[in-house]
């Protein structure tokens, strides 16, 4: 299945295939602030339909992962990393996405803060 996804104001869209079978939610310093609901795919699976440098890259901690925010609205929509086999894979925040019943998937919390 295919969904959209955007930041807030549009200027950085995509579209991810794939099954949403659930998300984590992460409560490092960062995600804590975002609120964000992470699903993981392939990074093949996302399909980035706007510009490059329509996105700001965040890293922290130990720099894993490249957090796409968007610096018109402040969205954090995707990040890219490398999986723990290091595939290239991309974690999506499903509140990105459009026509998700957020309800209706299931949420694995990841205590990312004592990492």
């Amino acid at each position: 299945m295919k969904h959209q996804g955007s930041c807030h104001c549009g200027n950085v869209a995509f579209e991810v295939e794939g099954e949403i079978k659930g998300a984590m939610s992460c409560n490092c310093s960062m995600c804590q602030r975002k609120g964000s609901l992470l699903w993981f795919v392939p990074r093949d699976s996302l399909k980035v339909s706007t510009p490059e440098d329509a996105s700001r890259v965040y890293l922290f901690n130990k720099h894993l992962l490249k957090h796409r925010f968007c610096p018109a609205c402040g969205i954090h929509p995707y990040a890219e990393g490398k999986d723990p086999k290091g595939n290239d894979m991309a974690a999506i925040n499903i509140r990105c996405l459009e026509g998700i019943d957020l309800a209706s998937v299931p949420v694995t919390h990841f205590d990312g803060r004592s990492r």
